[in-house]
């Protein structure tokens, strides 16, 4: 099991990480952030990226879905920002900003998933 300090440290080895942060989905409050990425504050995108797993949530339960968020994709015209639910801690999640340039996507997932795995809060 690793920390959240742990996690955070291994997530900003992914290749092209720039940021990352461990998120209360409830409050929007980052637990821990890691990295800096240009012209993005990851306490802001925190609280912002609460609002969208919340509202996915809602979704997802109005229209019956007997499911879990795996993770959640957002692709920008220079970055991919991952939002990981972690599955044996409800209530959080991990948030990733990658430089879509220099990431590759399906490897930076699988990595998130390990270290999702891995976390103990």
């Amino acid at each position: 099991m690793a920390t959240h300090q742990d996690a955070l440290k291994g997530a900003m080895e992914i290749e092209g990480a720039l940021g990352v942060a461990l998120v209360d989905s409830g409050s929007g409050m980052a637990l821990g952030t890691a990295g800096s990425p240009m012209d993005l504050d990851l306490d802001v995108a925190a609280a912002g990226n609460s609002n969208v797993v919340q509202a996915k949530m809602r979704t997802m339960a109005d229209l019956g879905l007997q499911q879990s968020i795996e993770d959640i994709l957002i692709t920008l015209d220079k970055q991919y920002h991952i939002i990981r639910p972690l599955a044996r801690q409800e209530g959080f999640f991990l948030y990733l900003v990658l430089d879509r340039a220099r990431a590759n996507l399906a490897m930076a997932r699988f990595r998130l998933a390990s270290i999702e795995k891995d976390l103990k809060i």
